[in-house]
This record gives C-alpha cells, sequence and structure tokens, in this order.
C-alpha cells in the first residue's frame, strides 16, 4: 500500500497511455455462448487507437471473439492496473498490412504468420478504459466512456 494522494486526470490519462504502448502482454476475457467466461494471456500491439491481438483462430478465445466481439482486457498488477471494455473485429491475414504485420512481430516477439495452426489477428476497439492503483483512485478511475477519452 501507498500513502500517495490519487492521480488526476491527466496524469493517470499520462500514465495509461504511456502503459498501452510500453506494456507487451495483457490478458483477454471472452463471454462463451454458454454464459462462461474465457480468461487467457496474450501479447498486443497498441497504435494508439486500438490493440492488436492473435490468437489461434479454433481456440476458445478465437472462437468466442468470431461469434460474440465483446472483451475485457486487463493489463498491470493489482495495485496499477488498467481494464479496458472493447469490441473485438476479425482481420484477416489477407487483409493484414504487411508493416502492421511486421510491427506486431516485432513488439510481441512472434509472428503468427510464420506458424502452420492457422491464426486470427483481432482488431479491439476501446469503448471503456479504466485506471487505478489504489483504493484511493477508485473514484474517477474512468479515462474513456464510449470510445471517448475523458478530460
Amino acid at each position: 500500500m501507498t500513502d500517495a494522494p490519487p492521480r488526476e486526470l491527466e496524469e493517470r490519462l499520462r500514465d495509461t497511455r504511456a502503459k498501452l504502448e510500453s506494456d507487451v502482454d495483457l490478458w483477454v476475457a471472452t463471454p462463451g455462448s454458454s454464459g462462461d467466461v474465457h480468461l487467457i494471456p496474450l501479447s498486443y500491439l497498441w497504435d494508439g487507437t486500438a490493440f492488436l491481438i492473435s490468437t489461434p483462430r479454433a481456440s476458445v478465445t478465437g472462437r468466442n471473439l468470431l461469434a460474440d466481439g465483446r472483451v475485457r482486457l486487463g493489463l498491470g498488477p493489482t495495485r496499477d492496473v488498467v481494464v479496458v471494455d472493447g469490441a473485438a473485429e476479425p482481420v484477416d491475414l489477407a487483409d493484414l498490412a504487411p508493416e502492421t504485420g511486421d510491427a506486431f512481430a516485432a513488439k510481441t516477439g512472434f509472428d503468427p504468420r510464420e506458424l502452420d495452426e492457422p491464426y486470427q489477428y483481432f482488431l479491439v476497439r476501446p469503448r471503456r478504459v479504466q485506471a487505478w492503483r489504489e483504493a484511493n483512485e477508485l473514484r474517477g478511475r474512468d479515462l474513456m466512456r464510449d470510445g471517448r477519452w475523458l478530460g
């Protein structure tokens, strides 16, 4: 625990955007058809407006995202967390710009284009972003609503 005062909106926005740029991995939660939630870690590329993730097309996460694009992403440790609710759109390999695929591979350290198993890319557009470090930051944790940054 820390006795640090809660960050103001501008500082929290700055810190969150820096985390989105610098982190490589996140947790991906998707709803299943039976009402179950599936949670896995994936690597990502953030382009300033959306996350690019990739997973085997036949995986539980791949099937869930293809059936229902709702997704929740979690970044960081529990005392410096960012939670993103978004909508995932499939991006077929043929539609992925080579430079985007290259940037994804460079950032994440793996290139799904080189694998034998068919991978599916997804572009996750944030609709809501929240960030907090301690209980004193729970108030004001919303940084984005309806796809628009606050502040």
